[in-house]
């Protein structure tokens, strides 16, 4: 089966301007999840879509393939699906080549490992899935905010953290999808979801400038342990 890797970066964010380029601890925060792509063992191609000639040149400098997408599809409002979509049907129309899987990785999670990308691949291979997303686990007491009462989700949880039951957060840092499955349902989420937990470490999701203080501050302490900034030796 042909496995595409797509980075979806568009040049505008509101939250932090030129996110996508920000250096992160020296290098552009796109090109850490280029490069770590690149590293997978199943990924037969990595392409990045953008609006942007910038985001265009630096992805082109560290290996990747790029799709520009028309300007409708990258408004702040365009879903994810439809780059994806545009990028599928690009390849079909432009070289005939036809794509079975769709793995994307979001710019913004930059501390994933290939290690991780491989395992939720290989889960797709290896069981019904139409799509394999990354959870992070948590044992945080979540609740709801309701006329200024607080309603706690799960009901007499343990006081002591370690006692909770775990529950499982979405971490936005890999979605594996059946080509398929992404043109009927126009989603990254099949009907037949299955999760890869991931470690903390790589779950980091850079959405505000104190995330990118995190990311920093991960990485160094990657570095400390032997670690290169990807995560893996």
């Amino acid at each position: 089966m042909n496995v595409i890797g797509v980075v979806p970066a568009r040049g505008g964010s509101k939250t932090i301007p030129r996110k996508n380029v920000r250096p992160l601890a020296g290098k552009p925060l796109i090109q850490y999840t280029v490069e770590e792509a690149k590293k997978s063992k199943y990924l037969d191609r990595i392409l990045v879509s953008t609006d942007d000639f910038e985001i265009a040149a630096i992805s082109r400098d560290v290996g990747a393939e790029v799709i520009l997408r028309p300007s409708e599809l990258a408004t702040d409002t365009s879903p994810t699906e439809d780059a994806l979509i545009h990028v599928v049907e690009t390849l079909r129309k432009n070289e005939g080549y036809e794509t079975d899987i769709v793995v994307t990785l979001e710019p913004t999670s930059p501390l994933r490992t290939a290690e991780l990308v491989d395992r939720c691949v290989e889960t797709l291979f290896q069981t019904d899935a139409d799509s394999v997303i990354t959870v992070s686990e948590t044992r945080e007491c979540l609740g709801r905010v309701v006329g200024g009462r607080f309603e706690f989700m799960l009901k007499d949880q343990p006081r002591r953290r370690q006692d909770r039951e775990p529950l499982y957060k979405e971490s936005s840092t890999v979605y594996v999808t059946r080509v398929e499955s992404l043109l009927r349902l126009k989603s990254v989420l099949g009907e037949r979801l299955y999760a890869v937990i991931t470690r903390d470490d790589e779950a980091v999701d850079i959405n505000t400038p104190l995330d990118f203080v995190m990311a920093e501050a991960v990485i160094q302490w990657r570095q400390r342990r032997g670690y290169g900034n990807g995560g893996t030796n």
